[in-house]
Parts: C-alpha cells; structure tokens; sequence
C-alpha cells in the first residue's frame, strides 16, 4: 500500500462516520434504533439483506475452498444462501414484519414470551448472544488478516481499528446508520470486484479467460460442483441451515424484514436479496477460481490479497482493501445492532423490573451501551479464534455457528408458522437444549473416538436434524396450543395488511410501542 492507498482508506472510514453522524437524527427511540422505525423502503432494506450476509471471511476462508477446490465454494455457499432466502420471501419475511407491525416490538425474540413462555425466550436469547459473540469475533479476526497482509499491521491493532469505527457509526446510528453504510459498502465492493475481474481476465487471456481457462493443469477439478468434504450431504444441510439462518433464526437479518413499512415490502426486500446472492457472488469468485493459474500459495487463505497486491494499481487496491472491510463492518454491525436489540429488550427485562419502566431516553442510551459492550466482548474473542480451542477462521464460521445455529433457530423460526402451532415451550426448550448437547457430543466425543474424525457435513448437519425432529414429534406427542398462543399466530399469520395493525386479540407487552422496554408476560 501506498499513500493513495491509505488515502482511499482513511476517507472509507471517514464517510463511514460521517453517515453514523447523520443517522443520529433519525433515531428518537428503541424501535428507530432496532428496526428504523418500520420505515426503510423495501430496496434499501434488501441491499441491506444481502450486505450483511457477508465478511472478510469470503476473502479469506472462502478464497481458501476457492483456491483448492474451485467453483463448489459458490455451489455450497452462495447458491443455497439465494435459494433459500427466495424461500423464505414468501414463508418467514412477511411473518416477521406483521411480528413488528401488529405485536409492537423492537427485537426478533421479543414476540417469544407470548409464542411459548419466558424460559424459552430466555434460553434462547442467552444462548444466540454467547454464540454470535463468537461468530463475530471470527470475522474480526478474518478481517485483520487480510489487513496484516496488505499493510503489516498487526492482528490485534487490526482488530481494534475496524471495531473501534464500526462502533461509531453503528452505536450513534442504529439500524439507519447499518443500512446507509451498507449502501455505499455495495456501491463500493460492486467497484472493486468489478476491478478485480478485469484484472484477472486482462492478466490471463481477455474476456475468453471467462470460458479457456478450465484445462488448465492448475485448475484440475475446478469445475466440480461438489468436492473434498463439501458434498451431497454438507450441501443438503447447508441448504437448511442457511434458510432458517438467512431468514431471520440469527436475528439480524429479520430487523431488515421488520424494518420495511409492510410484509409486501419485505418479501420484496428477501426477494432482491436472493437475485443479488444469486448472480453478484459469481463476480467475486472468478478471480478465486483461477487465482492458482496467477499465484502460488502454501496459504490459500492469503491467495486473494496476495493476487490483489500483484495485479492492482495503487488506489483501486486500496479500493478493494475497502470493500474487504465493507463486508466484515456490515456484518458485524448489524450483528451487533440485532445483539443489542436481544439484550435490552429481551434478558434485561427479565433479570430487572427496573428495566421494564425505562423511559425512552433510558431505553435508547441503554441499547446504545450493549451495541458497545457486544463489540467490545467480540473483539476480545478475535484475538483468540487461532486457538487450539476455537480452530482457525472457517472452522468457527462453518462448525460452530452452523451446527450451532439449527437448535436456536427453530423454535423462533417455526414458531411463526401455523402447521407448528401444536409445539409450544416443552417442544422448543428440548429441541434446543438436545441439539446443543448433540452438536458437543458430534464435534468432540465422538469426533475424536472415530477413526479420521466425523465428516464436516454430518458436524453440521446433525445437531439442526436432531432439533427439528423433538420440535417436530413433541409438539404432537405433547400438543401445548392455548388460545393466547393462536391468537398471537393469527396475528402473524393473517395476510391483510390493512388491519393488521388493528388487531388486538392477546396483549402485547407493555410499553412496547413507542420503544420502552416491555414487562414480560408471564405464561
């Protein structure tokens, strides 16, 4: 990097505080703060969608599956991330928004107190915040990386730098200042790989290299769609996993839902996200694909910096440097925005009746103070994701948060749908508790007592079936519907926009509207 490197970045970093600024104004209360206020134009909250999806993890794990095995890095990431939020277009984003709309809340746990009881709300709220900690932290330290790798800087000042302007912008800001930066964040990497694709075809054979590269001795099994450990069985699981994921079971992604002005509006916001996730991913892979024809690496993970480093001019490599933040900054942000939402309007009402008689001033300052207090613990955890404990960078983002996140997010997620009205507390509190115990006893016990281990897909993939099965079978072996519990599925459920709203058939909880923390309702 040069001085006109650094320029492009330090100005990133400055427009990115600068909107955070500008977002301030817009945030009066919890509900602007968490799910801007229900007002976000659909297109917005679907670039929004799709932005925070992503992290320097793809720059740097997925470059690494890119490098070695070639194009199953799209079949087995992005391609069942599109499909399954077009899924979920019809089947949990308008669910979610009519959760904002008709139920008045600011968190996507918020409506579980009614849906199944306290206990469960809490266990997984507990549960996703220790979780997403450690997921975050993971894309902290990707995001490092790469900077150690372009500037020298070291893995923990990399940290520090990035989290530190990340929790400008988001802490002022909320969600409109998330959803703004990850705007300009697209506008920004739609740049950059754009650059890099016209570098790679420029040094390789022109526009051809698109179709004449794939013989080469270098690319030898490239063009597989499924290969190493990323087969049949990871691609199925994965496909599941990143359903319910991508649609809300991780909670940041459901505030882009619940912050649109209608449940039309967030089906269009999932469906423009699933077509970006779909073709965009295709422009950013390429130069992965073919990067072993350019460079040679004993460290794949290190193959698209490195390529960027050798075929970029000084400002568009700066450029891309930039979009390598962008994506970890937007990711972790809303993260971030989603932890805070879950933490004040969900745990701490519950552990303090003070709590639940806030204000609006001391409900705002108080999810403002969890925003940083979640980064601040996420980065802490960065700083050891190399560990023997945690593994290196994929292996957290793949196993721990995707065999983690199935026994979380059923129960939030299935709970909006009426074919599961029958599972009520008994049904999501054992298909949670067992699919963590499952996914312990997958990944340690019996990984190590099995001859070369237990294959990732089934790592993964295990803990997710085995919860889906108990909410399933409890829900009609042990059926615990109650009037109030239809009647919050009624709300959710019911398609006329018109007078959603309106609606009044159990209670909400108090203080809600109008971002003050709610009381729990008692079961």
């Amino acid at each position: 990097m040069n001085g006109l490197d650094w320029t492009v970045l330090i100005g990133y970093f400055g427009v990115m505080v600068a909107i955070g600024v500008w977002s301030h104004k817009r945030v009066d209360n919890v509900s602007d703060f968490f799910t801007a206020g229900g007002k976000m134009p659909w297109w917005l909250s679907g670039i929004s969608h799709h932005m925070s999806g992503y992290s320097a993890v793809m720059f740097t794990g997925y470059a690494a599956i890119a490098y070695t095995y070639g194009v199953t890095s799209y079949v087995t990431w992005s391609f069942p991330i599109a499909i399954g939020i077009a899924i979920g277009a019809r089947l949990f984003a308008p669910r979610l928004n009519r959760v904002r709309a008709r139920l008045h809340v600011s968190s996507p746990l918020e409506y579980l107190k009614n849906r199944y009881n306290l206990p469960t709300q809490q266990a997984l709220a507990w549960s996703g915040v220790l979780l997403k900690i450690v997921d975050v932290g993971a894309k902290w330290a990707a995001i490092a990386t790469l900077l150690s790798v372009f500037t020298g800087v070291s893995l923990n000042m990399g940290i520090l730098i990035t989290g530190a302007v990340t929790a400008v912008y988001c802490t002022v800001g909320g969600l409109w200042a998330d959803a703004l930066t990850e705007l300009g964040q697209f506008i920004i990497q739609f740049v950059a790989g754009i650059a890099m694709l016209i570098a790679v075809m420029v040094e390789l054979s022109g526009f051809s290299t698109l179709w004449s590269v794939w013989d080469e001795p270098a690319l030898d099994g490239h063009t597989k769609p499924l290969a190493g450990p990323y087969m049949m069985v990871f691609l199925i699981a994965y496909l599941f996993i990143k359903t319910f994921e991508y649609n809300g079971g991780m909670w940041n992604q459901a505030q882009r839902y619940m912050a649109t002005d209608s449940a039309k509006s967030a089906t269009r916001s999932a469906s423009l996200s699933a077509v970006l996730w779909l073709v965009w991913p295709l422009v950013l892979f390429f130069p992965m694909w073919v990067a072993p024809l350019i460079i040679q690496t004993d460290v794949p993970a290190d193959s698209y910096a490195l390529m960027a480093e050798q075929l970029l001019p000084h400002g568009l490599l700066g450029l891309v440097i930039v979009g390598f933040f962008s994506h970890t900054m937007a990711m972790c942000s809303s993260d971030a925005n989603a932890i805070a939402a879950v933490v004040t309007r969900d745990i701490m009402p519950a552990v303090s009746r003070k709590v639940r008689e806030w204000d609006t001033r001391t409900g705002l300052l108080a999810a403002r103070w969890a925003t940083l207090l979640f980064l601040g613990l996420s980065m802490a955890i960065a700083t050891q994701v190399n560990s023997d404990f945690f593994g290196d960078i994929i292996t957290v983002v793949i196993k721990w948060v995707a065999g983690l996140m199935g026994p979380i997010a059923i129960p939030l997620m299935l709970g909006l749908l009426p074919w599961f009205r029958k599972s009520g507390p008994t049904a999501a509190l054992i298909s949670w508790g067992v699919g963590l115990v499952t996914f312990w006893l997958v990944n340690y016990p019996i990984h190590w007592n099995v001859d070369g281990g237990v294959p990732l897909q089934y790592q993964v993939s295990v803990p997710l079936a085995v919860s889906l099965v108990l909410y399933i079978l409890i829900g009609y072996v042990k059926p615990e519907d109650t009037p109030e519990r239809d009647a919050v599925l009624a709300k959710i459920n019911n398609d006329d926009d018109g007078s959603g709203s309106a609606a009044a058939a159990i209670q909400t909880p108090a203080g809600a509207a109008d971002g003050v923390v709610g009381a729990p309702v008692k079961d």
